[in-house]
């Protein structure tokens, strides 16, 4: 047996967390730390990335013989008195080990002290054990990651400047960008966030103007400074560690974080990063969604279209874009997407995700068989939906195929047999139902049931949102505006409630002056939203202000092609004596959605035939 490993072989308690990440960090394995030692049992885990026992195996072949033991019977003795004590008499059981780890100069040793005084929460006497583990064995890197990681787990972050410094330097220059990764996961837990970006900031001073380490070194600070909320500093530290390496993915990837009306600087660092052809696929990924986030469609369905042509054998790309080109009404397309999709799911190797992934591509495909009035064939695409979790999904799209062959009735059941197994479902069943009442204009149904609903629940934004909708439908104008106030008392950061009330404020054309100003807050609230972009360009156009109207209402047109806003900036056209360009719109418009009822009133009261 090889020294001090007999008495290891007994049953151990769990050490606390950080030991695991120390050893992980080693190993380049992430793992999360606690402050306290856990009181489950759980293996400890050697810095080569095995348990003791597995890696002892390992090592060593079974028909050689074992190695004799360097322990004495008296370093035997201590050893084992204090692992009897470890259970009753924690205190004594790390004394004695302790004073063993000395006298043999045994890391292994030195481990289980610490483990002992993390056993019996004691932080300080753990601190002391690496400590002495440290001074005993000045070469072992080991020592050092467990008095790191114990001084950040009792929050001592100011002390760990030192040591962080030491490790940075002693780990090789490829596997620090990981170990960065580690430092920024372990400080964001500090409870002084600000000292704890201060204080890696100090110990990665060494690596901050390094072209192969200082991107990783930046981004590291940069999301400290982030978890601190300094939003600034974080923005500085990625475009510092992108001056470094424009083809680094860490500062790309915390400004996608950053993206943000209030810092416009950070955008441009995704799009410098995104403009070499080795780009992760993964950041555009990324950057797509925080565009749809922001309702740019147009641009998010761009970046979508480039990365599906440059990698067409990435599965997720082609779905999104399929979502896009469904909710754009360019449904041809769509279909094509969202078949490529299908056909790589396969490829997808996250079971969970894969099947998330077919419930969507089949729920939009059946959207888009209904569109045509394909009902069998949207039917067909809901069957293939096998899923329990998307069950309430599924169904509602049944009842609205139902609703539109004029079964309303049955639509109304299929909808209230469906199971309620939470809150969510619940109150997702009563708004599918609600919107089949309104899909089929009995606005008055509609209404009463959200009355209903709302006298239970008299705080509930989206209730009152969507009763203030049917209200209008009902031309009852004062109640509308009503509930629609109460939406803003409670959530005043509700775009939808000001835009809503502004518009129809300026499309009845009464107090034109304050519908501007609520939308104008609407558009405060959600500045890249098209369709409160139309509200503006249509409160400019009731106020006489064609050419402002003209601007406002192109520019949202052209990032969201929709028939409502089509039928707007058409109407703005014709008033301004461009009749063929309106009559083009409206064209276009109709055949994206000829059924839409504010293209069809605008035809109809222009005396306009397309």
């Amino acid at each position: 047996m090889t020294s001090m490993t007999l008495t290891l072989r007994r049953s151990r308690l769990a050490a606390a967390a950080c030991l695991a990440l120390i050893a992980l960090a080693a190993q380049g394995q992430p793992a999360t730390p606690a402050p306290a030692a856990p009181t489950s049992p759980a293996p400890i885990v050697e810095p080569a990335g095995q348990p003791a026992a597995a890696a002892a195996a390992a090592a060593a072949p079974k028909d050689l013989p074992p190695e004799v033991s360097a322990m004495t019977a008296e370093l035997f003795y201590e050893v084992l008195l204090g692992e009897l004590n470890a259970r009753t008499d924690p205190g004594s059981a790390y004394g004695l080990v302790l004073d063993a780890a000395r006298r043999a100069r045994d890391g292994k040793l030195f481990q289980r002290a610490i483990e002992i005084a993390l056993q019996a929460r004691q932080g300080d006497s753990a601190l002391e054990a690496a400590r002495a583990w440290k001074e005993t064995m000045p070469e072992s890197r080991d020592a050092r990651r467990f008095e790191l990681q114990i001084l950040i787990a009792l929050n001592r972050i100011a002390d760990t400047v030192a040591p962080l410094r030491a490790e940075v330097a002693a780990t090789p220059q490829i596997e620090r960008p990981f170990l960065m990764a580690l430092i920024a996961r372990n400080y964001s837990r500090a409870t002084d966030k600000k000292l704890a970006a201060s204080v890696v900031e100090q110990a990665l001073a060494d690596e901050l103007t390094n072209a192969g380490t200082g991107p990783a070194a930046w981004s590291t600070i940069g999301r400290l400074r982030l978890a601190a909320g300094d939003t600034s500093g974080a923005l500085d530290a990625a475009i510092k560690g992108q001056s470094l390496d424009p083809a680094a993915e860490g500062p790309a990837v915390l400004a996608l974080e950053l993206i943000d009306p209030s810092q416009p600087l950070a955008e441009p660092i995704v799009k410098r990063y995104l403009a070499d052809p080795k780009a992760l696929p993964e950041i555009r990924v990324g950057y797509a969604r925080v565009l749809v986030e922001g309702r740019r469609y147009a641009e998010a369905q761009a970046e979508l279209s480039t990365l599906t042509a440059a990698r067409p054998e990435l599965p997720e790309p082609w779905l999104l874009l399929g979502s896009l080109q469904t909710q754009a009404r360019q449904d041809a397309a769509a279909e094509a997407s969202l078949k490529r999709f299908i056909a790589l799911a396969p490829t997808v190797r996250d079971p969970e995700g894969r099947e998330r992934g077919l419930t969507q591509a089949y729920l939009l495909m059946a959207q888009l068989a209904e569109r045509r009035k394909d009902f069998a064939g949207a039917e067909s695409w809901l069957g293939r939906i096998d899923s329990t979790d998307d069950l309430v999904g599924a169904q509602a799209r049944r009842a609205a195929l139902l609703a539109r062959q004029g079964k309303l009735p049955q639509a109304r059941e299929l909808v209230r047999s469906l199971p309620e197994r939470t809150a969510d479902e619940k109150k997702q069943k009563f708004l599918t139902e609600v919107q089949l009442l309104r899909d089929a204009k009995q606005y008055q149904a509609a209404f009463d049931m959200l009355a209903q609903a709302s006298v239970a629940a008299p705080n509930d934004t989206d209730l009152l949102y969507d009763q203030a909708m049917v209200a209008e439908k009902l031309n009852r104008l004062d109640e509308m505006e009503r509930l629609l106030r109460r939406v803003i008392e409670l959530k005043p950061d509700n775009q939808n409630a000001y835009n809503a009330l502004g518009y129809s404020l300026a499309d009845r054309k009464v107090r034109l002056e304050e519908a501007r100003t609520l939308i104008q807050k609407a558009v405060q609230l959600a500045p890249d939203d098209p369709f409160i972009a139309d509200s503006l360009g249509w409160v400019e156009y009731r106020l006489g202000n064609l050419s402002e109207a003209t601007r406002i209402l192109e520019a949202a047109y052209k990032r969201r092609p929709d028939p409502e806003i089509g039928a707007h900036l058409g109407e703005v056209l014709w008033a301004a004596g461009q009749r063929d360009r309106a009559v083009s719109i409206w064209k276009e418009a109709s055949l994206a959605d000829a059924d839409n009822e504010t293209l069809q009133e605008t035809l109809k009261r222009l005396h306009v035939k397309l």
